[in-house]
């Protein structure tokens, strides 16, 4: 049974899971892998119809159906838990299972939700309800839109940093075998040092200090994108190590939470308002608390960015000795000698002309001599053009013909 729990349940989960489905769940779990026709995705399935039976309870709005389809969703989740474990346990969970597992999941919250308040709705005539399931099902998708958006995020920040490092370390390597070929080639480079990132170590090793690992895997290849949270939160780290050994994430209201908020806790106490108003509260609150974190990770990286980059680009930025003005005698000169700064040669740029060049076809002759005279420039050709001369032909109308084309009668 405990070896059984160690390979499928996670190390940190949500309290309702840990307490409240784990249990069960384990039981059930040793039950359904004797039987090989017992598939992960069919489990999935199963939760899925148990959770529109439940809808469909929730519809008729009476007591005793809210109770029995209090039942069913707990039911419906509990097997909703199983089919993770079950792949975990066997080794065969798929992409596509993992897929159908969370549409599945959005499905069964969709419609409990319009079936609980709109059978309230049908009973009582209160138009609360009807806001209450907008607000149930906007909640549901903002909280698992945002997980996966964070998830992703922060995956590239991982990804970039990784990325950074390796080519650093690639640089290093080239360089230490271009000063020393034969030495390296004798004796072999050693790798570069490879990025460890502090919540890996966190995950993998939940009861010991930050402090401690840092120290453990080299304080010099350790990232760490929650510094600042933890800097300004000190307590957050005790409080959550004395949670893990219960694995009991620090997260206390998640979606989890808020789903059996709404589709178990209100309608046993027959409180479906109240309960949904106080569990939309603390899960806004929690993931106003995740968005904090995540800022504060996204500086850290901005940070970290910096470090690692220890060749700064200079694009688009101005050289120091220009601030200085060029109404100062020291910036010209500066300019002059700078040679990022030069006139592009001809053959590097045929097309550059420092100066506009004067356009004497434009002027008249009296304008050009004058300009000529006064800079001492060799007089240009001015070329008077002849003018046009067409052969026009005419015709002659006498008095009549004249008035009669005037009028429209001339053809």
């Amino acid at each position: 049974m405990r070896a059984v729990q160690k390979l499928t349940c996670k190390k940190r989960d949500a309290w309702w899971t840990v307490f409240l489905v784990d249990p069960t769940a384990t039981r059930l779990l040793l039950l359904f892998a004797r039987f090989r026709f017992i598939t992960p995705n069919r489990v999935t399935w199963a939760a899925l119809f148990i959770g529109l039976g439940s809808a469909g309870f929730f519809l008729e709005g009476d007591h005793k159906s809210l109770l029995i389809g209090a039942a069913l969703y707990h039911l419906s989740f509990i097997l909703d838990c199983i089919d993770g474990k079950l792949a975990r346990l066997k080794g065969n969970g798929t992409v596509f299972g993992g897929w159908l597992d969370y549409v599945f999941d959005r499905i069964r919250v969709l419609f409990c939700a319009l079936a609980l308040m709109g059978g309230q709705f049908l009973r009582t005539d209160d138009e609360r309800y009807l806001l209450a399931a907008l607000c149930v099902v906007f909640l549901d998708m903002l909280r698992y839109v945002d997980a996966l958006q964070i998830y992703k995020m922060r995956m590239s920040m991982r990804t970039k940093i990784e990325k950074v490092t390796k080519e650093r370390a690639d640089a290093e390597r080239a360089e230490r075998e271009a000063e020393a070929k034969e030495r390296a080639q004798a004796q072999g480079e050693p790798e570069g040092p490879q990025i460890v990132f502090m919540e890996d170590l966190l995950r993998d090793n939940p009861g010991t200090p930050a402090e401690v690992l840092r120290e453990e895997a080299g304080g010099s290849n350790v990232v760490d994108l929650h510094e600042q949270f933890r800097d300004q939160f000190p307590w957050y780290t005790r409080l959550r190590r004395a949670m893990l050994r219960t694995r009991i994430r620090p997260h206390l209201i998640s979606g989890i939470e808020f789903q059996m908020f709404i589709f178990i806790v209100g309608p046993i106490i027959g409180q479906i308002l109240w309960t949904t108003v106080v569990s939309a509260a603390l899960l806004m609150l929690f993931e106003l608390v995740i968005m904090y974190k995540f800022w504060l990770s996204t500086r850290d990286f901005t940070r970290v960015m910096e470090e690692m980059n220890a060749t700064s680009d200079t694009a688009g930025t101005i050289a120091p000795h220009l601030y200085k003005g060029r109404h100062r005698g020291a910036a010209p000169e500066a300019l002059l000698d700078d040679e990022r700064y030069r006139a592009p040669e001809p053959e590097e740029d045929p097309f550059f002309q420092p100066y506009p060049q004067p356009q004497f076809h434009q002027l008249d002759e009296q304008d050009s001599f004058d300009i000529v005279q006064a800079e001492g420039i060799p007089s240009p050709r001015v070329v008077t053009p002849e003018p046009l001369t067409l052969p026009i032909r005419i015709r002659r109308f006498d008095d009549a013909q004249e008035r009669a084309e005037q009028e429209g009668h001339w053809r």
